[in-house]
């Protein structure tokens, strides 16, 4: 681990329906770590990361991030109850496997919307911003494009550079390139692997094994709703501790090692 603690997760679990789809999840994340989620379908993957954002409230647990603590289930819906959760909200950004840029706004204006509208940053200082953010994800051209002129993969990278504009202290990516194919998905995955370089903290759910070996500090596998390992890539991905996950890398690869199983 590399630093401060940035997320702690302490028995967490989230029921949807009459599914139980976190079951007391422990989860630990430095600042300037990058931990990948990986498991086969319904293992709760985007369910924490979902939780961890608080856009679905867990059932029992907490969360923690950078030292604001949530703890459920919830008691009280006050006023300080709303602010901790804006206080957490504010300190990470999203990005989801299907995009949700605004269409009639140009790729600008998609970045700089949050930074303007919710944080009332000076316009002339988030366009500042917004066309920095452009340029490191590879996109300084298409700053007046709209986003249906954009290909799959430049949209992705624009919904991180909106993310970013946000300028969060842990950024939470869920399957980012789940619906590309392999090349455009790598224009993706070149974005987040300088994201992780400049010591970015990041929560990312993937299938891509090469990527994970590369980027990632800590290999989480979950299945049914746990966490049945945490590894090193190198231990995880040489010699994984439990037989779910021996079969999970077997058909991944199998089929390539990058495509979603999802």
């Amino acid at each position: 681990m590399t630093g401060d603690v940035a997320v702690d997760v302490r028995g967490l679990c989230k029921r949807l329906g009459g599914l139980e789809v976190l079951r007391n999840v422990d989860l630990t994340v430095c600042g300037g770590e990058v931990v990948v989620i990986m498991g086969p379908s319904g293992s709760g993957k985007t369910a924490l990361i979902r939780c961890l954002n608080l856009l679905d409230e867990p059932d029992a647990g907490s969360v923690t991030v950078h030292g604001t603590t949530l703890s459920y289930p919830a008691r009280g819906r006050g006023r300080s109850r709303r602010r901790l959760v804006r206080d957490v909200r504010a300190r990470t950004a999203t990005v989801f496997q299907h995009l949700n840029l605004f269409p009639h706004l140009t790729v600008l204006q998609n970045v700089i919307e949050g930074p303007v509208s919710v944080r009332r940053l000076p316009r002339s200082y988030a366009v500042e911003m917004g066309e920095r953010l452009l340029a490191h994800v590879g996109l300084s051209d298409k700053r007046d494009e709209y986003p249906a002129r954009l290909s799959g993969g430049q949209r992705q990278r624009v919904a991180l550079a909106r993310a970013l504009a946000m300028e969060p202290e842990v950024l939470l990516l869920d399957a980012p390139t789940s619906a590309l194919d392999p090349e455009l998905g790598a224009e993706v995955l070149q974005t987040v692997r300088s994201l992780a370089a400049c010591g970015m903290t990041m929560v990312v759910v993937t299938h891509e094994i090469p990527f994970a070996r590369e980027v990632a500090d800590r290999v989480v596998f979950m299945d049914a709703g746990h966490v049945l390992e945490e590894q090193r890539p190198d231990v995880f991905f040489g010699a994984p501790a439990t037989a779910r996950a021996r079969s999970f890398l077997r058909l991944m690869s199998r089929d390539g090692g990058h495509r979603p199983w999802i």
